[in-house]
């Protein structure tokens, strides 16, 4: 287990394989153990990076409040950590709202982005979800509730469906994990931690070269909030997965693994004659 301190929090960290660095955010439920079958082709031709952020994890329980801006310096804290110069970040969801405020704080640090299922701001629309989900917690036995109410969404409908099976069985394993009021207490605080969220105005500072991949049934980042990336961040590129909801990396991981290990490790400047 690798793990260094900030700000007297313990954070858990993950390094595999050896070449260009690529540093992956988890999404806000998510941990580094959410990464377990990209592993091997992630790290097959890149140093595969991977954090639990504050609150996630085996990293440190928070007790006090925190925002998206604390995430940012920890993310920094690990460049120095591993002594990195510059690195790929893909984000995805909530971490790529990380990568976002990181590319606009240290774009120098940034080599390519990848923005995945996420925004330049958190909405009226996605507050108002995070206060559903904040909300179905604070219940005793929340858990199959609060399953209900955040996980079928995150899906697309006919991913859903087609994969009902699938779906019945992370239902067992994640009602009794949502009953656990320890883990309900550490995703409100991510949630409220991105509730002010909003770089909008300032996505134009991005320099990086910038990957947005955006998902037609994204019901929590919809189209909408990439086409604001992809219109404001100057040298960025714009793909759109088709009957693919949020969490476009299960859905789709062939696919998802393919845009980001193309885009990141592919060095081409074409010139048309």
């Amino acid at each position: 287990m690798s793990e260094f301190n900030f700000k007297n929090n313990i954070i858990h960290y993950e390094v595999y394989g050896e070449g260009k660095p690529l540093i992956i955010l988890n999404g806000i439920m998510m941990t580094t153990k959410s990464w377990e079958i990209f592993k091997t082709a992630f790290s097959k031709n890149n140093k595969l990076i991977l954090v639990d952020f504050l609150d996630q994890g085996a990293s440190c329980r928070m007790t006090e409040s925190y925002t998206q801006k604390d995430q940012v310096e920890v993310l920094r804290e690990l460049y120095n950590e591993l002594g990195i110069d510059k690195a790929s970040l893909c984000g995805i969801s909530y971490g790529g709202e990380v990568a976002i405020q990181f590319a606009i704080k240290y774009g120098d640090l940034v080599d390519k982005l990848v923005l995945s299922n996420t925004a330049g701001r958190t909405s009226p629309w996605l507050r108002d979800i995070g206060n559903a989900w904040n909300a179905a917690g604070e219940n005793e036995n929340c858990g199959q509730q609060y399953y209900l109410t955040a996980i079928p969404v995150i899906y697309s409908p006919k991913f859903y469906e087609d994969r009902l099976d699938w779906m019945k069985n992370r239902e067992k394993i994640l009602v009794p994990y949502f009953n656990d009021k320890t883990v309900m207490a550490t995703i409100k605080r991510l949630v409220i931690s991105a509730e002010n969220y909003n770089e909008v105005n300032n996505l134009e500072k991005i320099t990086a070269k910038t990957l947005v991949i955006s998902c037609d049934e994204d019901y929590l980042t919809p189209m909408k909030e990439q086409n604001i990336l992809k219109s404001k961040i100057p040298n960025s590129q714009l793909v759109i997965i088709p009957e693919v909801g949020h969490a476009s990396m299960y859905e789709k991981p062939e696919l998802w693994a393919t845009l980001v290990l193309g885009f990141v490790n592919l060095d081409c400047n074409i010139k048309l004659i």
